[in-house]
C-alpha cells in the first residue's frame, strides 16, 4: 500500500513504480490469515527492475510501539544489476505493530517484484550474512564459505579464538568495505533538502545578521546550467542577499535575455555588462564594486549553492562576530544533478593552503577586507582565487578564519577533461602566488610544482644549520638497531647532527657488542638508562644531556630512505610558529604506516594513523598524503621539535610510559599556540614496534587501557573533534571514509579550544 510520494501500478506480484521526492514509502501488510512478523530472524527478498534515477538506500522501518524512526531502521541491500534478487537478513526485536518499506531515498522510476519476508533460524541468519558479504566481494559463497569456516576452526585450535577471529576479520574487511554506503546514499540519508518551512529559523532576524553579496561573472555558459546557478541563489533559505552579475557584452542574445529576465524578476539581482570579462579578475572586481553586502561570496557561472548556503554563512557570522573569512565543504555536481567527490575539509590549515587551494568553494570574505587587499590581482590567471585568499589570510588572526563543515557548494563537473595547457598555466600561476605569499610573510622560498600538481616550498639554505640531536631509545634487537643507525649515518645529507643512542638495559650479546662498538664512533653517543622501560622518561633523560637546538626522536625500528629527510624536518622545525614535525613512514612492503595522526580513531578512541595501508605514492584524501599540511598530532616514531618548544611544554609526560606520550606531547604543543606539521618529503621505513612487541598480555593490556583513560580524561573533547579532520568523516577508519551518521556539525577555527557548536541542519 503506497502511502507517500509513490505511484504504483500493480500487476500480479510485480509493481511498476514512480517515486517522487526523496521519501517514498509503502505500508506492508500481512496476507489474509497471516500476522505481521513475530520477534526473530527473517530473510527479506526483493527484486528491482532499474530505471531512471536508480535505487538508493532502500530500507525497512518496523514500528515496535514507539513509531517508525531512524532508531529502528534496517538497511536493505541495493541491487547490483536489474532484475536480480537482493537479500537482507532482518532481526525483529519485538512484536511489530506496523511495518514500512522505503524502496529508495531519491526520485526514481523502477520496477519491483517478489517482495517476501521469510522466517529463518539464527544459524541460517549467520550463514546468510556471511554469504552476503562474500557475494558483495565478488566470490562464490558456496566455494568459499565452507573453506573459511574450516580455516577459522583450525586457526582457533592452533592459536586461540581471538587470533582466529582477527584473521577472519581481516579476510572479510575488503568485502565489508564494499558494503559501505556510497556518497549518493549518504546524501540521501543525511544531506537531503527538507522543505523551507521545516528548516527556516529566521537567522536574518537575529542581531548582527549580515547582508550577503554573491559575485557571479558570466561569459558564455550553457544556458540551462546558468539558470540552475541563478535559481540556486533565488532558492536560498535566507533573504538578505544580493546577486552581483557582471556579464560579457559579447555574450549571446539568449544569455543576455535570460539575465535581463532574472534582473527584472528580483530587485536583489544587480546586472552589468562589461567589455572586460576576458580577464576574470577584472570582471570580478567590477562585480565586487556593485556589492553592498557585509560579506562577499563567489559563485561560478554553472555551479550551484545548496539551499541553506547563505543561511549557514549568516549563522556562523552571528555566532562568530569576529569572523572575516569563512569557508565550507563542497562537492561536484554533473549536468544531471548527480553529486559526487565530496571534499570535507579541515579547519584553518595554513600549510595546506600553501600546498593547494583547499578553501576553494564556498568562500565568503568580509567586504572591507576584500577591498583592503585590492580585490583580485592580474597575472594569476587560473589561480586568482588562491592568490586572493593568501593575501587575505596574511592580515587575519586564526580565530577570524572560520570553517563550516557542511556541503554548501556544488561545483559543476565539466563534461570533458580540462585542456592540459590551461591546467599547466593555472599550476604555474598558483606556484607564483604561493611564492609571492611566502616572500610577504618573511619566508622567502623557491616553490616547485610537484608531480601531483601541488606546491612545495623547498627548504631554504640556512647560513648556519642548527645542531640536531637524533635520539634513538633501544633495548636488544641488534639487527634492528644496526639498520636504523647505519641508515642514519650513511644516508643523511645533513651534517650538523649527533646520534644519541639510549640503551635501556640491553642484555643480548650481539646488542651489547654493537653498542660497545658505537661508543667509539664519530657523531655517536651511547647513553645508558638502566631502569624499567618508560619511553617518556628515556626521552626526557636523553634531552637533558643534549645541548642541540633541535631534537629528533627516532624509533630504533626505523630506516632512513632518502638523504634529505633531516633537512626537511629541520626546515619546518625552525619556523617560529611550528612545534612538532612528523614524516612519512612506510611498512617494509611500501604501504603507508604513518601519514600523520587523526584524533579519535583507532583502538581506545584516542588517535590513529592517517591513510594507513595505502600504497606508497598514493595521493590519499584530496591529495593530503602528498602535501605538507598541519595536523594536530604526529607520531613520535620520527618527530622533530625545537628544544625551546620541548622545554616550554615540560617534555614528555612520564605517567604515559608507553602509549600516547607522543600524542599528548603534540597536543600540549598545539595548546601552547604552535602548529604541528606533517611532511611527505621526509621518508623512512618503520618496522612497527618490532623491538617492544605488541600489547598482547594482560599486564600490557591493562596499561594500555589506563593510558587511554588518561588521554580521554585530559583531551576528551578535542579527541572527538580533531580540527585537522572533519565531523562528516568516520572515526572508524583511517582513510577518510564517510561517517554514518555525521557527528555534531560545528563551525571551527584550527584550535580545538575555540570550537563553536552549531545546530545541525541538513542541506
Amino acid at each position: 500500500m503506497p502511502v507517500h510520494q509513490l505511484h504504483v501500478d500493480r500487476r500480479g506480484d510485480a509493481w511498476e513504480c514512480i517515486a517522487e521526492g526523496n521519501d517514498p514509502r509503502i505500508d506492508l501488510r500481512a496476507r489474509p490469515g497471516y500476522a505481521l512478523p513475530a520477534p526473530g530472524w527473517y530473510q527479506l527478498r526483493v527484486a528491482f527492475e532499474l530505471g531512471e534515477g536508480g535505487i538508493v538506500a532502500p530500507c525497512l522501518y518496523p514500528d515496535y510501539g514507539e513509531g517508525q524512526s531512524e532508531h529502528s531502521r534496517i538497511d536493505v541491500a541495493e541491487p547490483a544489476r536489474s532484475g536480480e534478487y537482493v537479500y537482507t537478513v532482518v532481526l525483529i526485536n519485538a512484536p511489530v505493530r506496523a511495518l514500512r518499506f522505503d524502496p529508495t531515498q531519491c526520485a526514481a522510476r523502477f520496477g519491483m517484484r517478489g517482495f517476501r519476508m521469510r522466517r529463518i533460524s539464527r544459524l541460517r541468519a549467520v550463514l546468510e550474512m556471511l554469504t552476503g558479504i562474500r557475494r558483495c566481494a565478488g566470490e562464490s559463497p558456496r566455494d568459499r564459505l565452507g573453506a573459511d569456516l574450516l580455516g577459522f576452526l583450525r586457526h582457533a585450535l592452533r592459536e586461540g579464538a581471538a587470533a582466529a577471529a582477527e584473521s577472519l576479520k581481516q579476510r572479510y574487511r575488503g568485502a565489508l568495505r564494499d558494503q559501505a554506503l556510497s556518497y549518493q546514499q549518504w546524501v540521501a540519508r543525511f544531506d537531503s533538502r527538507p522543505a523551507v518551512e521545516q528548516t527556516r529559523d529566521r537567522v536574518e532576524l537575529r542581531t548582527g545578521a549580515p547582508d550577503l553579496s554573491v559575485v557571479l561573472v558570466v561569459r558564455e555558459p550553457r544556458l540551462e546550467l546558468l539558470k540552475r546557478s541563478i535559481d540556486s541563489v533565488l532558492a536560498q533559505n535566507y533573504s538578505r542577499w544580493q546577486l552581483c552579475v557582471v556579464a560579457d557584452v559579447a555574450a549571446s542574445i539568449a544569455t543576455k535575455r535570460l539575465l535581463r529576465e532574472y534582473a527584472l524578476c528580483d530587485r536583489r539581482i544587480c546586472l552589468q555588462f562589461s567589455e572586460r570579462c576576458a580577464q576574470d579578475e577584472q570582471a570580478a572586481n567590477e562585480a565586487i564594486g556593485l556589492a553592498k553586502g557585509d560579506y562577499l561570496a563567489f559563485l561560478g557561472q554553472e555551479d550551484e549553492l545548496c539551499a541553506d548556503a547563505l543561511r549557514e554563512l549568516a549563522r556562523a557570522v552571528v555566532e562568530r562576530a569576529d569572523a572575516r573569512l569563512l569557508y565550507s565543504d563542497e562537492d561536484k555536481i554533473d549536468a544531471a544533478g548527480l553529486r559526487s567527490d565530496p571534499n570535507f575539509k579541515p579547519a584553518w590549515n595554513p600549510d595546506l593552503l600553501r600546498a593547494q587551494n583547499y578553501l576553494c568553494h564556498l568562500v565568503a570574505i568580509r567586504a572591507d577586507l576584500l577591498r583592503e587587499v585590492g580585490g583580485l590581482h592580474a597575472g594569476y590567471q587560473g589561480a586568482q582565487d588562491h592568490d586572493l585568499v593568501l593575501r587575505c589570510v596574511e592580515r587575519l588572526r586564526d580565530e577570524q578564519i572560520v570553517h563550516i563543515p557542511k556541503i554548501l557548494y556544488h561545483a559543476r563537473r565539466p563534461s570533458q577533461a580540462t585542456a592540459a595547457e590551461p591546467a599547466v598555466a593555472a599550476c604555474e600561476a598558483g606556484r607564483r602566488a604561493v611564492e609571492a605569499h611566502l616572500a610577504r610573510i618573511g619566508r622567502p622560498s623557491r616553490v616547485e610544482v610537484t608531480e601531483h600538481g601541488y606546491f612545495r616550498a623547498l627548504p631554504a639554505c640556512e647560513p648556519q644549520a642548527p645542531k640536531v640531536t637524533v635520539i634513538v631509545p633501544t633495548r636488544d634487537r641488534a639487527e634492528l638497531l644496526r639498520t636504523c643507525v647505519e641508515s642514519v649515518l650513511d644516508r643523511t645529507a645533513y651534517t650538523n647532527f649527533e646520534l644519541m643512542v639510549v640503551d635501556n638495559g640491553s642484555v643480548e650479546p650481539q646488542a651489547v657488542d654493537y653498542l660497545a662498538g658505537l661508543r667509539g664512533r664519530e657523531c655517536v653517543r651511547v647513553v645508558d638508562y638502566p631502569y624499567e622501560f618508560n619511553f617518556s622518561a628515556i626521552v626526557n633523560h636523553a634531552v637533558a644531556q643534549s645541548s642541540a637546538q633541535v631534537l629528533c626522536l627516532l624509533n630504533n625500528d626505523t630506516e632512513v630512505i632518502g638523504p634529505d629527510w633531516l633537512d626537511e624536518l629541520v626546515s619546518h622545525a625552525m619556523r617560529e610558529e611550528v612545534g612538532a614535525v612528523g614524516c612519512m613512514l612506510y611498512f617494509p612492503g611500501d604501504t603507508i604506516q604513518h601519514a600523520g595522526v587523526i584524533l579519535g580513531i583507532g583502538e581506545g578512541g584516542v588517535a590513529g594513523h592517517a591513510h594507513l595501508n595505502l600504497r606508497r605514492g598514493s595521493g590519499g584524501y584530496v591529495g593530503r598524503a602528498r602535501v605538507v599540511h598541519n595536523l594536530t598530532a604526529v607520531t613520535g616514531a620520527c618527530l622533530a621539535v625545537r628544544r625551546s618548544v620541548y622545554d616550554e611544554v615540560g617534555g614528555m609526560d612520564e605517567n604515559l610510559a608507553v602509549a600516547f606520550n607522543d600524542i599528548d606531547l603534540c597536543l600540549r604543543i598545539d595548546a601552547n599556540g604552535y602548529r604541528n606539521v606533517w611532511t611527505p618529503f621526509a621518508e623512512l621505513y618503520h618496522h612497527e614496534s618490532a623491538s617492544r612487541g605488541q600489547d598482547n598480555t594482560p599486564e600490557k593490556r591493562a596499561r594500555f587501557l589506563a593510558e587511554s583513560d588518561t588521554m580521554l580524561r585530559r583531551w576528551g573533547d578535542l579527541l572527538r573533534n580533531d580540527p585537522a579532520y572533519n565531523p562528516n568523516l568516520s572515526l572508524d577508519s583511517p582513510n577518510f571514509e564517510l561517517a554514518f551518521p555525521p557527528r555534531t556539525t560545528i563551525s571551527r577555527t584550527s584550535r580545538g579550544g575555540r570550537m563553536t557548536v552549531l545546530p545541525k541542519v541538513a542541506s
